[in-house]
């Protein structure tokens, strides 16, 4: 099993986003910073993430975060409806590799049953860990997807990765937080504009 050790490069989770939503904010091309901000492709649940699907994207390596991702915070664990789609991804020779936000033990404790490489304390939005993970495993980012269920990191992690798709996929159990609701909440014009794109590509 692979993982990269590094220390999350800032302390404060909320500061670093903020950071990088200020970034898109001031950024030359206002519909760049929009375009950026919207993801390729969004679904209910990530098992409506299929191999097949991946693979009409010329995927062979997905990105994958894992609170309110795959399961929730409360899940220690692997359920049995994620072990199904891991199993699925390997059978079709689609790599899962997960990147997570949350800390050494928890990651550690999530993929301990299961021969997956995996980084905890990404930073993300930032791709230092990811790009070392491609390295190590002899992906490129133009055959990588990131799968997510968050704007400022996972969509983000992948337009500045450069990888070939960013999904999205709506949290699980969302925490209650103000830090959080507030997420959510600048979240939702990007949303609106994937939605409004999808829209216009079905009248055509």
């Amino acid at each position: 099993m692979i993982r990269v050790d590094n220390r999350t490069l800032f302390g404060v989770e909320y500061k670093k986003e903020v950071f990088f939503f200020l970034i898109t904010r001031a950024m030359p091309k206002k519909e760049f910073a929009v375009s950026f901000s919207v993801p390729d492709y969004m679904f209910d649940s990530f098992r409506e993430v299929t191999p097949a699907f991946l693979k009409s994207l010329q995927v062979r390596c997905l990105l994958c975060d894992i609170d309110n991702t795959l399961v929730t915070y409360d899940d220690a664990v692997p359920t049995d409806a994620v072990l199904t789609w891991l199993s699925a991804m390997k059978e079709n020779g689609i790599t899962v590799i997960f990147l997570s936000n949350n800390n050494d033990d928890r990651v550690k404790r999530f993929t301990e049953a299961i021969d997956n490489a995996w980084s905890a304390d990404a930073g993300k939005p930032l791709t230092k860990k990811a790009k070392q993970l491609l390295e190590k495993l002899g992906f490129s980012p133009e055959e990588t997807a990131v799968l997510g269920d968050q704007v400022f990191t996972d969509v983000w992690t992948g337009n500045f990765l450069g990888a070939r798709a960013t999904l999205l996929v709506p949290p699980i159990k969302d925490k209650t937080s103000l830090f959080f609701r507030s997420k959510r909440f600048l979240e939702k014009p990007f949303l609106a504009r994937y939605r409004r794109r999808e829209k216009k590509k079905q009248t055509k």
